[in-house]
Formats: C-alpha cells, structure tokens, sequence
C-alpha cells in the first residue's frame, strides 16, 4: 500500500520518508533518492562518494486543495575525476527551480480555465509572479515548436490598439502568413526601426511575394526596404474608405450629429445595392446639397473603380479618374487625388493578385478577443505570447 502511494504522490526515483500535516492547509512530505550513484554533470564520470547533505523545499501539485511542500535530502556527490562536488538532480524538477514540473503544469490549465488570477493564487498557494512565470515559459515553448519556419509568400500587415500610457496610445503590428492561415508575428509598436529589430531573426525574407498593407508610410518604407522580392498591395477596404469620413462630416453640417438618420445609411452604402425608390430619393435629398452631391459621386466612381476585371483597364480607368479629379474645386477631392497618385502603384496591384488584408483584420478582432480576456494581464510579453498560442 505505502509503496502504491509512494508512486502516486512521488516523483520518479524517491522514497516516501514521513508524510505530516503542517497547519490547516499543507502537507510536508519528506523523501529521498533511492540511487547510490550519480553522474558527474561536467565530465560525466560516475561517482559514489558523497560529499553532504541538504535539504530542499520543492512546491508540489495540491491534493484535494491542500498544498503539497516535498523536503527532498538531496546529496552532493565528489566527482574524483574532476576534483570538485556536484548536486543530484531530481526528475520531474528542472535545475534551479523550487517547484515540480507537474506543478507547473497545474498553474498552466488553472490559468486557462479560471474566471480571474485571485482563485488560481489561492488554489495553488503561489504568488501571481509564480504564474505568470509558469505560463510564459510553457508558451514560448509551444510558439518555438510552431513558429520555426521561415518567411510565407503571402503576408499582411496592420496594426490594432493595445494600451494608453501617459495620455500616448500604444500599438502592436499584427503580421499574417496567408499561405497558413495563421499570424506569423506580433510586435509591440509600427515604427519601421521597432519592427526591422523584432524581425531580424526569422530568416527568408527573400521568399516574399507579395505584402498587403493599408494607407500607412511607415509600412510601406518598412516593407519596400525589409522584403526586397516583396510586391506591396494596397488593401482595398481602406482605399474605399478614404472618403467615408468627409461624407459623414458634411453630412453632419446639414442634418446634425444623428445617427439614426437613415440619409447616412444611405449615403454610406453601395448604389446597386439600393431600389429605385430609395435611389431617387437620395438624388432628389443631394440636389439641394451641391457639394456633397459631388463627394458621393466620387465614392461611387470609386466603388465602379474596384468593379474592373483586367489590371491594364484599371490602370487607364485610374489615370482618367485622376485626371478628372483636378478639375475639382473640393479640397477633400484634391486630397483624394493626391493619395491615390501617391499609392498608385499599390493600388493597381490588387488587379493582379486580388489580395486583400481581410484576413489580418479578422485576426485583429481576435486579437480584441484576447485582450478581453486577458484584462490585468499589463506585460506585452505575455499578451503576444497568449495571443499567438490562441491562434496557432
């Protein structure tokens, strides 16, 4: 019977001493090491003689919700051949550490499962540092095995909001491998100088292809210099959306601040996607508004733009729209114009790779998921690790 319960409570190799009960809420459980020789860890020379003796206090798995401290006597063995002494390891308990691997593993699935840090705390009697540790050392283990591969054909890139600290936002840029359908790497800030440094490690980045990006400097300069082989392609959405926010302003000026005015879902939505009725009904509302007229014309030149199939089309459809465009008196149109010229090139590559960051933003809604749920949890070390095992 003792030698069952030995197996069970015990790690591999030692011998149930005394089992007490310390206080209301711990179990000691003293034991020892049943082999009478070890191996030198420097020379790997078998040694017999024993040097001392200590004892060492190792955190165990709770049983029935009562702590569990194993007093191991672990010896220190005289290595002849090297002329020096050496500890005993333990199986089950990596060098250094104070608490058992199994331990450890408990603290990983009472942090997954637990509604808040508190309860994990009180069930395994350890501090939040403990825990944190744990699970950012199992993490970054499972994110080397899966990760070690080298740069995709495919990537996007975009960035989502991850904390404000002394009034600054703080971002993180999210990068996709669309050919796995996974993210490939999270980085704390969009700067290209933050992201060459945090990226510098993955090797081929002579394999990518293509680089879907939105409307941003800073990943277009990082992406031009970082991924030489690379083809940068504007997202589509973003580009759509230039003049959204202009609609919504001059909109404002005429009806207020009223979003449940339906001429703002109208204005907002796709021509063919209204009837007849609600058509005439917005021509009729814009002919008394000039200006706005004008700007939704060209968000519906716009949308027609992206209907073109062929790439050598497009890119004649865009000089002419550009062209027509400085005629215009608006200076939300000039502004229009001056971006899609500047990103002309960009743009024009969706027309032959039909690549869009979709699927970055979908990853991006994640990435909020994650933060929900990880609320407290301040270190953007352990976000990106949990993020990244999440949508492995």
């Amino acid at each position: 019977m003792l030698r069952h319960l030995t197996n069970f409570l015990l790690l591999p190799e030692l011998k149930l001493e005394r089992w007490t009960r310390v206080g209301k809420a711990t179990n000691l459980c003293e034991a020892r090491k049943l082999s009478k020789a070890e191996v030198c860890p420097r020379c790997a020379t078998l040694s017999k003689s024993v040097y001392d003796t200590r004892k060492v206090k190792l955190k165990d798995q709770p049983i029935h919700g009562k702590a569990v401290i194993l007093e191991v006597a672990k010896r220190r063995f005289y290595c002849a051949h090297c002329k020096k002494p050496f500890t005993e390891p333990l199986s089950g308990v990596k060098k250094g550490r104070r608490t058992t691997e199994r331990y450890r593993r408990g603290l990983l699935w009472a942090f997954e499962n637990f509604s808040d840090l508190s309860k994990v705390r009180r069930a395994y009697h350890c501090s939040s540092w403990l825990v944190y540790q744990a699970v950012e050392d199992h993490l970054a283990l499972n994110l080397k095995r899966n990760l070690n591969y080298p740069w995709p054909k495919t990537l996007g890139i975009d960035e989502h909001f991850i904390s404000r600290k002394r009034g600054f936002a703080e971002f993180a840029t999210l990068l996709v491998d669309y050919n796995n359908r996974r993210p490939r790497e999270l980085v704390q800030g969009k700067s290209g100088g933050e992201l060459r440094t945090a990226l510098l490690h993955i090797p081929g980045r002579e394999n990518v292809k293509n680089v879907i990006l939105d409307l941003s400097d800073s990943y277009k300069s990082f992406a031009r210099d970082f991924f030489p082989n690379a083809d940068l392609v504007a997202d589509k959405f973003h580009v759509l959306r230039l003049l959204t926010p202009h609609l919504n302003r001059r909109r404002k000026q005429i009806t207020g601040d009223v979003r449940s005015n339906p001429v703002r879902r109208l204005l907002l939505m796709n021509r063919p996607r209204l009837d007849y009725f609600k058509r005439l009904a917005l021509n009729r509302w814009l002919e008394l508004h000039p200006e706005l007229y004008e700007l939704y014309w060209w968000k519906e030149r716009m949308h027609s733009f992206y209907r073109i199939k062929s790439s050598q089309y497009a890119a004649k459809a865009l000089t002419k729209m550009t062209d027509q465009m400085a005629r215009s008196q608006l200076p939300e149109i000039k502004t229009l114009r001056r971006t899609l010229m500047k990103w002309r090139n960009e743009i024009l590559n969706y027309f032959s790779t039909r690549l869009t960051n979709a699927r970055t933003e979908g990853f991006n809604n994640v990435a909020k998921l994650i933060q929900k749920r990880s609320y407290g949890v301040k270190s953007f070390k352990m976000y990106r690790l949990k993020y990244l095992n999440a949508t492995a």
